[in-house]
């Protein structure tokens, strides 16, 4: 279960943040699947559309029950100044760490080419 909570905005839209678990893909992928937890913030026009942006994402089964960790005024403002609206941070008790955009968590790790799919020496792939 997620910990979370959202907070209304004068103008009628909701910052929502969530505290989920560490997506098993993304920048640190591997060694670093810990079991980490992530701090997720989402800017929208209604709750429901900022949990929609999430599980768009591919962050299925994220759920918002209660109002138990709401957003800080530090992280308002934070989510409000970046241009998607949806930005998120590893250690949530650290201030000194910064946000970072949802790509960053959610980028697949780089392919590697496999030795099967290189062309060896003089050869010209085919056409």
């Amino acid at each position: 279960m997620s910990g979370g909570g959202f907070i209304r905005l004068p103008g009628g839209s909701v910052v929502v943040a969530l505290s989920l678990p560490r997506p098993p893909h993304g920048a640190r992928a591997g060694l670093y699947d810990c079991g980490c937890r992530v701090r997720v913030l989402v800017h929208a026009v209604n709750r429901q559309r900022a949990l929609t942006r999430l599980r768009n994402l591919g962050l299925r089964s994220v759920y918002l029950r209660g109002n138990t960790e709401p957003p800080t005024p530090d992280e308002i403002t934070a989510v409000l100044h970046h241009p998607d609206g949806l930005v998120w941070r590893e250690a949530p008790e650290d201030d000194t760490e910064s946000w970072h955009p949802i790509r960053a968590l959610l980028r697949p790790p780089p392919a590697r080419p496999s030795a099967e799919n290189e062309p060896a020496g003089n050869e010209r792939p085919a056409a």
